[in-house]
Parts: structure tokens; sequence; C-alpha cells
């Protein structure tokens, strides 16, 4: 028999305390969200939908993205047990320097639109995490004031060939002179991927009222006051443009560029050279042999073709092939730091992180990008932790099996 008794005051009280309330709305929302979907869930309550759409969305079906990170999801991890792992190190080496973790953020078009801090927030987290950044040519700021923005942060210009040549070589003067370390060249955009979600939204840059926009504004306050009461859209590569996405990529970027053209490049850029958007073996082999220092295996997050290769599949066959000559670094589909140790012991110098991040500045603008480093640093040191290592560089293929 169990026997009961009326519980008294003092066996209530400890269950009865109360967490202390935070007045700071920003702050209760981050510390509540314990991974990047929770984020990513965030920031799709605070953003106009058609914004949210363009950074959560992929090309046509959105195939391409699926299988990333179904991919990553069916990975296996395989932990070696009884070892000291007390201490564990994320340092890692991106173009010969430390990173003290092993990704960088990657390039991202219209930041300031999914958030008002943009890219002057996600260099400032980069710079106090010490971690490499990369404004895109398509930035909501400008490559100046980025770079007054992050002084001592690591920061590279992520670059499109244009038509006009002669923009190009003016844009990577202005990058060398502000102290950006590297240029990274972007090469599979030779015309836009047809991204239906922004159509079906009707999105456009500057984003234009419609009765959609307007009640999806009236839902989303905040965004719509920092939209109209902030100084208006600087980019780091045009004046203005008023139109869609696609008709903007299409209007600017050269479809005729060839290998040829690195010469060109290289003639103008005398810095670290980055190739981003390798789908194939064959071309990382070109890109490499023709001096590129590092290669970032890339589908451009599935928003260009559907379909395409998934990106950390070709991991092991490209290191292998390039060895030590290129560094090889992987993107798309990422979403948590399982997934970056994950590519890392298959073989990846390392990783960059785009939507990760953007959630997080969507969420929380500059504290929403730190929350979102500390989920996927925090959820590194455990992982490597679990698998039995202290550092990155003893990551293997012995720890990790695709499915």
């Amino acid at each position: 028999m169990v026997q009961r008794q009326i519980p008294s005051w003092g066996d209530l009280s400890p269950l009865l305390r109360l967490r202390p309330f935070d007045p700071d709305g920003t702050r209760r929302r981050l510390a509540g969200a314990l991974t990047i979907a929770d984020l990513r869930r965030l920031a799709a309550r605070r953003t106009p939908k058609s914004v949210f759409d363009y950074t959560d969305g992929a090309a046509e079906s959105e195939i391409s993205l699926r299988r990333a990170r179904r991919t990553f999801a069916n990975l296996e991890f395989r932990p070696s047990i009884l070892h000291d792992v007390s201490e564990v190190d994320t340092t890692t080496s991106m173009l010969g320097r430390p990173a003290a973790l092993p990704f960088s953020f990657a390039p991202t078009g219209f930041t300031r639109m999914m958030q008002t801090e943009g890219e002057t927030a996600v260099v400032r987290v980069a710079e106090r995490r010490g971690i490499p950044y990369a404004l895109s040519t398509m930035g909501t700021t400008s490559i100046e004031d980025v770079a007054a923005a992050g002084p001592d942060a690591r920061k590279w210009f992520q670059l499109y060939v244009w038509k006009d040549r002669s923009r190009g070589e003016d844009l990577m003067a202005r990058a060398k002179e502000a102290g950006y370390e590297a240029l990274i060249l972007t090469v599979d955009v030779p015309v836009a991927g047809a991204r239906l979600r922004d159509s079906r939204n009707g999105f456009s840059f500057p984003p234009q009222l419609s009765v959609k926009t307007f009640l999806d504004g009236a839902t989303h306050p905040n965004w719509w006051v920092d939209l109209l009461t902030t100084p208006t859209y600087q980019f780091a590569s045009l004046d203005a443009w008023n139109g869609t996405i696609g008709e903007l990529l299409d209007s600017l970027f050269d479809p005729s560029m060839t290998m040829a053209d690195l010469e060109w490049l290289r003639s103008v850029w005398d810095g670290p050279l980055v190739i981003k958007g390798i789908q194939t073996l064959e071309d990382a082999k070109r890109v490499s042999a023709a001096g590129a220092d590092a290669l970032v295996l890339s589908n451009h997050g599935g928003r260009q073709l559907d379909r395409a290769p998934v990106p950390l599949r070709l991991v092991p066959e490209v290191r292998a092939a390039v060895g030590e000559a290129t560094e090889v670094w992987v993107d798309t589909g990422i979403m948590s730091g399982g997934d970056v140790v994950a590519a890392l012991a298959l073989g990846a110098h390392a990783t960059m992180v785009g939507r990760a991040y953007l959630y997080g500045l969507m969420a929380g603008g500059e504290r929403g990008v730190e929350r979102a480093v500390d989920i996927l640093s925090g959820e590194i040191v455990r992982t490597m932790k679990l698998l039995g290592v202290n550092s990155v560089s003893e990551l293997g293929e012995r720890h990790v099996r695709l499915h």
C-alpha cells in the first residue's frame, strides 16, 4: 500500500519557484532557441513572408536543397570511446590563417532587407568570434561601410563576373583598398535560377506595396517601421535597382564567362582566390590546376539548378583528387554543428554557412547572429567530444558513414 499525505507548503514551495521574467523580449526569445531550426521558426514569425521565403527558398521544386539536408540527416556518425576529451580545439586554417571555428559566414545578398542591421551586424559578430565573413556583390551595405563596422574581422569579397568588366575591376580595387583579404568568385550563376516562391510572392527589390504585401505588413509592423525609418539600402556594387531579383541577375552577370577569364581575374586581383559553385570532380580539378587557393563545393544552397549534385557527397573524391594543392570547402544544407563536423570528417578543410546565420539575423538582429554562432559552436564541440576527438585535424572518414 502507498502511504499518502497532504503536502505542506515546504513541500510545494520548491516546485512553485518561477523563473525571473526577462523584460528584454529579444533576449527572451533568443534564449529559448536551442537549434538553428528554432531560429528559423522565430525568423518566420518576425519577417514578412516574401522576405522569409527569399531566404528560406530554393529553385523550382527545391529538390536540390531537400536532398542536401536529407544527406546530412541520413549520415551515420561512428564514435570512438575512452579518449580524454576534456579539452577540444575547434580552430582550423582557412587560406593559410587560423579561424576560431571551422566555418565562415557565406556571402548573402540583400541582407538588410532581412533585418535592418544587415551586413554590419554580421561582420561585427564575425570580428568578435574569429570567423571570416564574405560580403556579397549583392550586399546592401557598401564595401567601405562593412570594413568600418568590422575593422579587425577577416573580410572576403564575393564577386560575380559582370558583362561590364570595368565594374568588376572597380569593385576589386575598392575591396583591396578597404582591406579585404580574399576574393570569392561565384561561378554557378550564368543566369538566375527559377526561384518560384519569389515569383509567387511577387517579390521585388526594394519591396513594393501591393494588397498582399500590405496585409502581410500589418502582421509584421516592426519590420516595416525599420524599413521606412532607417537609411535606404546602399548596395555594395550598385547605385540602385527596381525590379525582381532574377531580372537584376540576368541584366548584370556575364553568361559567356569561361576558364580563360580566370587569367583576367588574376591580372587584377593579387590576393587569395576562392572559386565557389563547383559541382563536379572534373571542374574541381580544373580550377585547382588553374591556381585557385580554395574551391567551394556548392550548388548555391539549391537556389540555381534543381536536381544538382549534393555538395557533401563530392567532398571525399574531390579532396583525394586535389590533395593539399587547393583547400576544399563545402556549403549547402548545413543546419547544425553536427553537419559541420560531418563535412570535416569526410575531408573538407572548412565549411560555409549562410541560411543558418540569416535565420538568427531575422530572429534578433546582431544578437540573433551571435546566438546562431553559439548554437553551432556548442554543437561542434559536443559532437567532437562524443566522437572522441580533441581537434578538427583528428576528424577523418572513420568517424562518419554516408548512406
